[in-house]
């Protein structure tokens, strides 16, 4: 599934909205963005023939990936064949570019979005300029270590990609660094930004209250699971109290992805992590009625709009 649109209030923007369909249904968007030649993003593997037919009748000049993760670069290869256009991206995701099977995939991330082709691809530098734009580059690890966003000041345009992701976080995936997150935020909080361009592709106007709002919440979090911790409860028994019962894509993940991870990332800031025995211990906490009625926010943006 791909939709092209551009965007009310930025028009000179064209979003690309991708997902696999599986018996017709479509999960776990990720987006591409074009403006003035510039690339932003490949989208994933599944989708790479259909996006790179719908850029035939484009011009790229250049692609930048916010980072190496399979779901944003999987048409790298497709788009560098077609184009012959350098592609720019962190250098600690250069090696991934190349090769991208020194990133495990597990299976629903196979499902889902595919093992991206090799592709070559050149450390970035401060800036990309196109005809019309300066765009600075933003180092913002915390949900990868190579993850950049991409800031045209003149416009006030976010190209987050998944460093800001809307909805109040009820789970986190392994590998990612909640702390490096928030600190992350909170240096694109001191930007004027007018609108984020998500890597869901979901676009939000008042870019700036946004930010300041997801870095209230998480600090928030942070909080309540900290005096938690103080009390002596453990990372299960924590989870259980703030966010409830684990969300089913902790199941279909196998775990990889959930709320037990979420406090455990937040702990890992306070102190060494816990060990792997009191991970295992039973679930006997009640789920919350607030948290029952949450979803997680990484399903706020794939079903958003």
């Amino acid at each position: 599934m791909i939709q092209i649109e551009s965007i009310a209030d930025a028009t000179q923007v064209l979003r690309f909205k991708m997902a696999r369909e599986v018996f017709g249904w479509s999960y776990y968007r990720t987006a591409a963005y074009w403006v003035d030649g510039l690339l932003i993003d490949t989208g994933c593997a599944h989708t790479a023939p259909q996006f790179t037919s719908a850029l035939k009748s484009l011009h790229v000049s250049q692609t930048v990936n916010t980072h190496s993760h399979e779901d944003h670069v999987g048409a790298n290869a497709g788009v560098q064949e077609l184009f012959g256009c350098p592609i720019l991206a962190h250098a600690e995701a250069l090696p991934i570019l190349e090769n991208p099977k020194l990133q495990p995939l597990q299976p629903y991330r196979r499902v889902f979005w595919g093992w991206p082709q090799p592709s070559r691809g050149t450390t970035i530098g401060e800036r990309v300029e196109t005809e019309r734009y300066r765009f600075q580059v933003i180092h913002t690890p915390g949900h990868s270590p190579d993850h950049i966003c991409f800031f045209e000041p003149e416009q006030g345009w976010l190209f987050s990609g998944d460093a800001y992701i809307g909805g109040q976080d009820r789970a986190l995936r392994e590998g990612y660094d909640i702390h490096g997150i928030i600190a992350s935020l909170k240096k694109l909080c001191e930007l004027p930004v007018r609108m984020i361009f998500s890597g869901s592709g979901t676009v939000r106007t008042e870019g700036k209250q946004h930010l300041e709002e997801k870095v209230e919440y998480l600090e928030e979090l942070g909080e309540r699971i900290l005096s938690l911790h103080n009390e002596g409860l453990s990372a299960r028994r924590i989870r259980s109290r703030v966010l409830g019962r684990e969300l089913p894509i902790t199941y279909f993940t196998l775990g990889h992805f959930s709320g037990l991870r979420l406090v455990q990332s937040y702990l890992a800031g306070f102190e060494p992590p816990e060990p792997v025995q009191a991970q295992q211990e039973e679930d006997v906490e009640p789920e919350s009625d607030q948290a029952a009625a949450e979803s997680t926010a990484e399903a706020d943006e794939s079903a958003d709009e």
